[in-house]
């Protein structure tokens, strides 16, 4: 599998509300371009409107989610299926 980002799918807040991810997806790179999300989420979704995460460590290993722990409950539950292959 290529290089991932984690995208956030967020509500619009109101008025000095913080932003808070409303869906954690995983989305393929750009080619050349690691810190890039490529046009679709692994679940096909469109990341136009979807914010990036701060970066993970580059670590990242086999057993360890993909994902900021403290949004697990919001996963989505097809890119993570994808990212258990």
């Amino acid at each position: 599998m290529s290089e991932i980002v984690v995208v956030y799918e967020t509500d619009r807040p109101g008025t000095g509300e913080q932003r808070r991810p409303r869906r954690v997806h995983a989305a393929p790179t750009v080619p050349g371009r690691p810190d890039t999300a490529g046009p679709r989420t692994l679940c096909g979704r469109d990341t136009f409107a979807m914010e990036r995460a701060r970066p993970t460590p580059a670590s990242w290993s086999p057993g360890t989610p993909w994902y900021p722990v403290e949004y697990a409950s919001v996963v989505c539950p097809d890119c993570d299926a994808v990212m258990e292959i």
